[in-house]
């Protein structure tokens, strides 16, 4: 699926509503997890006994303190810097291994293309949590770790949609005309299908960010990815679950950005899905 004209893509895609408003919190999340922390009083380790259990708007703190009388607004920019950070990351990654087996079995087809695609149809019959939980069990827990496990179960989607892409564009006039000229497989591949290949594997990248955020909450709140006293929106709701009845917003808080990071990720999705999709042209 080729790009449609840029200015027609972005006219598409402010028309989306869901998917600006997706695109304006995002943006807001980023910059107050990485330059919120530099604007705010308190540091996200600060233990101020005095003050715990201090409810939302009660008092200094905006959005009140932990059991430890820590700020959990700072905490939350914190904690919502690591989480993005391994979302991007993993996104990265698992795009990277992604595209490269789904353009190489897309391309060369046959044993290859064969083999490579059943490879990936059996690590998708395990759920991703599962895989992923098994995998965090058998290694020391860490913010590079947990990235690097995470992007290790998100790529598989990835691959089937680029596999089924550059399969499709194999024999496309351009690419057979590449060939004709000697041009070699790498370059055929990687100067000529993928680019044409990019609006799906766009929209994948940014589902991909929801998803690996989701991965390392859950896993997180399990208790097997980022470890306190490093904070992420995951390890804060473990560490919340037994003040639910009298501290909710503990769990509350980092439960509303995380449902507002994944959320927002899934609407960017669907805005550019529609404003790079040529069948939306007249619609």
């Amino acid at each position: 699926m080729a790009l449609p004209p840029r200015n027609t893509a972005l006219r598409r895609f402010c028309r989306h509503r869901l998917a600006m408003a997706g695109a304006i919190i995002i943006a807001i999340l980023v910059l107050g997890s990485y330059l919120g922390p530099y604007l705010i009083p308190y540091d996200d380790t600060f233990i101020d006994i005095m003050q715990r259990f201090a409810p939302p708007f009660s008092g200094a703190h905006i959005l009140g303190t932990d059991e430890l009388g820590r700020d959990m607004l700072a905490r939350l920019m914190m904690g919502g810097r690591i989480s993005l950070a391994v979302g991007f990351t993993a996104m990265v990654i698992s795009m990277g291994i992604g595209i490269l087996v789904g353009a190489i079995a897309g391309y060369y087809g046959g044993i290859v293309g064969a083999a490579l695609m059943r490879f990936v149809d059996a690590v998708l019959c395990f759920p991703s949590i599962f895989l992923l939980l098994a995998l965090a069990a058998l290694i020391e827990p860490g913010v590079a770790s947990i990235t690097l496990l995470i992007a290790a179960t998100a790529w598989m989607d990835v691959a089937r949609i680029v596999e089924g892409q550059i399969r499709g564009l194999r024999e496309r006039d351009f690419a057979v005309a590449a060939e004709a000229l000697g041009a070699s497989d790498l370059r055929i591949v990687f100067r000529e299908l993928v680019p044409n290949a990019v609006a799906p594997i766009v929209v994948a990248a940014t589902l991909n960010v929801a998803k690996a955020i989701l991965l390392e909450s859950y896993v997180s709140y399990l208790g097997y990815g980022i470890q306190p006293p490093t904070p992420s929106w995951g390890n804060m709701l473990n560490n919340a679950q037994i003040y639910l009845t009298s501290a909710p917003w503990l769990a509350i808080l980092p439960g509303l950005f995380i449902t507002l990071a994944v959320t927002s990720f899934n609407f960017l999705g669907d805005g550019l899905r529609d404003a790079l999709d040529p069948r939306m042209e007249n619609h």
